[in-house]
């Protein structure tokens, strides 16, 4: 396989600034490069396919709309949760971000939006959703994937995604955990 190019199956490394309504929001500057196997859904879509053809030391700006980006903000991705159905060692907090994990052990993100006496609103949207996204991308390197690489996207694969309507079922609470990394 060539690894001229960005194309599925190679592992690129790229330098990167995101700015959403002209603020920037995350870069890697001062970091190490974000490396990602290509094809296998480890960035969004838009700005994966954009980036399709890039060689090293090519820079781009890509514009990702949120069908490609995020997703659309969804009205209808939020859940009210009784307060005592969280550990009480967890910060019940505006803004508090966490993971959810439903009955069969999958797990997403969610985003205390308000609370209102017992009653704690949990926000399943991505930050991100509904916004347009402006990169500045510049691939650093390019590289086939080591065998623990594809190992670990195999493992991925074997999961089923949760959808967002499998968390918001009331008769089945999810499980919450302080957020760990959420991208």
């Amino acid at each position: 396989m060539s690894t001229d190019t960005v194309q599925n199956n190679l592992v690129v490394s790229m330098e990167y600034t995101l700015h959403v309504d002209q603020e920037e929001i995350d870069s890697s500057n001062g970091q190490d490069p974000l490396q990602f196997l290509v094809g296998h859904g480890n960035i969004i879509s838009g700005l994966e396919r954009e980036m399709i053809g890039m060689k090293v030391g090519e820079s781009k700006d890509v514009v990702v709309l949120p069908a490609e980006g995020y997703g659309e903000f969804d009205e209808n991705a939020f859940m009210n949760v009784p307060r005592n159905a969280f550990p009480r060692d967890l910060p019940v907090e505006e803004g508090a971000e966490l993971t959810v994990r439903d009955d069969a052990g999958q797990s997403r993100y969610a985003r205390i939006d308000a609370i209102d006496g017992d009653t704690v609103t949990l926000n399943f949207n991505h930050p991100l959703a509904g916004d347009e996204l402006h990169f500045n991308v510049k691939v650093v390197g390019l590289r086939e994937p080591t065998a623990e690489e594809l190992a670990g996207i195999a493992e991925r694969y074997q999961l089923h995604p949760t959808s967002v309507s499998d968390c918001l079922d009331p008769e089945h609470l999810p499980k919450f955990e302080a957020f760990d990394d959420y991208t």
